[in-house]
């Protein structure tokens, strides 16, 4: 290696000048027309390429998903892929609304090889294809450029005549000057008007022109403008649709595919999750979903899209990666309390707005669209606050938790976490918040009964009444107070010697409807200036308060029982 590597590249040089550049200023307004190329340049590019019944339920997802346009195979390259073919063809498995392509090289004996795999199609189009770059010319093939383009003009010239062969399928003519992006500009101009020449398009029978960024060489914009000024000087442009196809070596193939058609392409032929050669072709959900976030229908579906996840790792023995874009398992989910925070208070704005508009801190896209939920949005490590922790308890049991209790459980869940250094699954945090606020049965004081002068008296208060569980035995308490809460107060601190200086009362409805249950919080200060907080829930509002202040009773006295601390 050299000490200097850079040295040893040079840059590519933006072969146009286009001050009047036009595609910066514009927005995207529609969807393209898309073209899979998974089972054909994606296929060619796995280790074990598909089998036959891998690609049949590889196309089956693609048609679901919308795709009208899909390239199946390069028929002339092997016997499988001439078959996968025919075996479309012929079990009758293509729709009416959707159209094969198919691939190939400039040569004859491929080209009839070619028209042969889809005898009896209804409609296809056939894809021609060479490259055209000064690298290519000099070091793969030897050619000068007129070499290069009567090597075009001969393949355009046998699909023709092929075609007229066969006049009862409506054919489509596709021509890519491959590795268009760095071919001189002038140079992949000529070599498409002389293939237009022989094919002769028209606005009702137009052809199809691929300009591919084959290997990406420079900055997306650079390929903007070499599309536009293409756009620009091709003679016949309302008789052709401007394909592109970007590749990812860069790592900016959505970008280049976006940029490009603000710049005037009409089509993008890509895979889903990028899959081809090297670092991949353009992801075509990405794009798509990316459209959707702009409110532009992208004519794509993914209404389940862990099944659409499913179904490619199987078929191509690919990983998706967690943080794939709109796809992996781990894009709609927030570890870091910060955002944990945010998304929860977006969540209850949605709630409180309810005028159908998605506006999400961290979220651009509404999981459920994909068919995702939100129960994996906020997962809890380390890392979380107490916003995180609180949403995970209010969506699996619609406790809405005060901000003071949500620090007080946040504290205990970190300090779990910290313990055992994974993630917390919502089972464990509800459990903890049973344990930690005496809800499932480990309470020190049980509610067995009580009778309560709701009406009270001017001088000596409100009455209450009632009979305690505490060590095994029942006992009668009585206490008086300003209202039920104080009473009950009053009552624990008579009757088992547990004073609790409440500060805040709170409490809820858990869902609606005549079964509705309630949920009472209370907060109580101490001498040391420490909290003590109890959770009560019942079927009865008052019923689930006096609960709330046996809760925060145990809470105060397995203190005292823990500090040996006498009670008053």
């Amino acid at each position: 290696m050299l000490k200097n590597p850079e040295t040893k590249y040079r840059p590519f040089i933006a072969p146009i000048d286009l001050p009047d550049r036009q595609w910066p200023s514009r927005r995207l307004q529609a969807a393209p027309r898309w073209l899979s190329t998974d089972l054909r340049d994606g296929n060619q590019a796995l280790a074990t390429p598909m089998d036959v019944e891998r690609k049949l339920r590889f196309y089956d997802m693609l048609v679901a998903i919308g795709f009208k346009e899909i390239e199946v195979a390069f028929p002339s390259a092997s016997q499988t892929e001439f078959d996968f073919v025919r075996r479309l063809v012929a079990e009758q498995r293509i729709p009416d609304d959707v159209t094969i392509q198919v691939l190939t090289q400039s040569r004859g004996d491929l080209i009839a090889r070619t028209f042969d795999s889809l005898e009896g199609t209804g409609r296809a189009v056939v894809h021609l294809y060479n490259a055209t770059a000064p690298l290519f010319r000099r070091v793969v093939f030897g050619m000068e450029r007129h070499e290069i383009v009567a090597l075009a003009v001969s393949g355009a010239t046998a699909m023709l005549d092929e075609s007229l062969k066969r006049p009862q399928t409506e054919w489509t003519f596709e021509y890519s000057p491959e590795t268009f992006c760095f071919t001189e500009p002038d140079f992949a101009l000529e070599i498409c008007e002389r293939v237009l020449d022989v094919w002769q398009p028209t606005p009702e029978y137009p052809a199809i022109l691929n300009l591919p960024s084959t290997v990406e060489v420079a900055t997306p914009n650079v390929y903007a403008d070499q599309i536009e000024w293409f756009c620009r000087h091709i003679s016949r442009r309302n008789a052709v649709t401007i394909s592109v196809h970007p590749h990812n070596d860069r790592g900016t193939g959505v970008a280049a595919a976006e940029q490009a058609l603000l710049a005037g392409a009409d089509r993008v032929e890509g895979c889903l999750f990028g899959n081809g050669e090297r670092t991949g072709n353009v992801d075509l959900l990405t794009l798509a979903l990316n459209l959707y976030t702009q409110g532009i229908d992208p004519r794509l579906s993914f209404p389940v899209m862990r099944d659409v996840v499913k179904t490619v790792e199987y078929c191509t023995g690919l990983s998706i990666h967690p943080r794939h874009p709109y796809a992996g398992e781990l894009v709609h989910t927030a570890f870091s309390g910060s955002h944990q925070d945010a998304v929860r208070k977006g969540f209850a704005a949605l709630e409180r707005r309810n005028d159908g508009i998605w506006e999400m801190p961290y979220l651009p896209i509404d999981p459920a669209d994909i068919g995702e939920t939100y129960e994996a949005v906020i997962r809890v490590t380390s890392q979380s606050g107490k916003g995180g922790i609180a949403w995970v308890v209010e969506q699996d049991s619609g406790l809405k938790l005060p901000r003071a209790l949500q620090a007080d459980f946040s504290q205990r869940i970190q300090e779990n976490a910290d313990r055992s250094g994974q993630e917390l699954s919502a089972e464990i945090i509800l459990s903890e918040f049973r344990k930690a606020y005496h809800l499932n049965g480990n309470s020190q004081f049980e509610l067995v009964g009580y009778r309560d002068d709701a009406q009270g008296h001017r001088e000596t208060g409100r009455a209450f009444s009632g009979r305690i569980r505490h060590a095994g035995r029942e006992q009668a308490v009585t206490g008086r107070g300003n209202g039920l809460i104080s009473a009950a107060v009053a009552a624990i601190a008579d009757g088992f010697g547990i004073r609790l200086d409440v500060i805040d009362f709170q409490e809820h409805a858990l869902k609606r409807g005549v079964d509705a249950q309630a949920a009472a919080y209370i907060q109580c200060v101490e001498a040391d200036g420490s909290h003590i907080f109890g959770v009560g829930i019942d079927n009865d509002t008052a019923t689930a308060s006096i609960k709330a202040v046996l809760s925060a009773a145990s809470e105060r006295l397995g203190k005292i029982e823990n500090s040996q601390e006498p009670k008053e």
